[in-house]
């Protein structure tokens, strides 16, 4: 490796780890935003999302300069692919916060209702698991990538959880639907996170090992059961 093109993966690295840093506070801000109904704080999450976007453009611009200029190979073609990926799951991340505080802003007009599960506790898993895929990405260390990606289904059980508990909550209280029926879509979303994170995790096991795990890790199957109290789900 040249030294030049040293200098240039550093910069992506630092530019990648900015990113993410950006994207964890998003994300925490709009479910913070969505407990507390907090407007001001969603409004900052939606306005912080045109940096994110900047950034994404402005490092597809460096992984494609560094790519022409420098013509790498191996190890080293292998991580400007892989941040270029990275940097779309990122910007697809900050996408999926903006849309949870755009339902939290919805849900502060919703008098007494009350959240029927712990969302926050499902954005730190889902926010811990990111961070642990871009520090899988910092040290190399395709193990933690590998911990990422198994972690994945327990945020999969989670988002259903998340679902049940609105869907007892609307029998409850059916007066309540229009504003009941946006929770599942937040669970849903941070759910969507959290495979984003798995798909950083996977391309770090890609560029430590140059091997392809997305279609190798397997996940528990869903189906539904229909019962007298309406559909439930398991895994086998």
């Amino acid at each position: 490796m040249t030294r030049t093109l040293e200098l240039e993966i550093n910069f992506l690295k630092k530019k990648i780890l900015s990113v993410c840093t950006i994207v964890e506070e998003n994300v925490r801000d709009a479910v913070k935003a969505l407990v507390k109904r907090d407007t001001d704080l969603a409004a900052k999450v939606i306005d912080a999302d045109e940096e994110i976007d900047a950034l994404e453009v402005e490092i597809e611009e460096e992984c494609l300069k560094t790519l022409a200029l420098h013509q790498p190979v191996a190890r080293d073609l292998r991580f400007i692919i892989a941040v270029f990926n990275i940097n779309n799951d990122l910007e697809r991340i900050g996408d999926l916060a903006v849309n949870i505080a755009e339902r939290a802003m919805s849900l502060a007009s919703c008098a007494n209702i009350d959240i029927p599960f712990d969302y926050t506790s499902m954005a730190e898993k889902v926010l811990l698991m990111v961070k642990k895929s871009l520090d899988a990405l910092v040290q190399m260390n395709p193990e933690l990538g590998r911990e990422v990606c198994e972690e994945d289904d327990e945020v999969d059980v989670m988002n259903r959880e998340a679902y049940s508990k609105v869907q007892e909550r609307i029998r409850l209280y059916p007066e309540r639907v229009d504003c009941l029926i946006q929770l599942p879509a937040i669970s849903s979303e941070l759910e969507r996170i959290a495979d984003h994170a798995t798909n950083i995790a996977e391309e770090v096991i890609y560029l430590a090992k140059g091997e392809i795990v997305r279609h190798k890790i397997e996940k528990p199957q869903l189906r539904v059961v229909k019962s007298e109290t309406g559909n439930n789900f398991e895994t086998k």
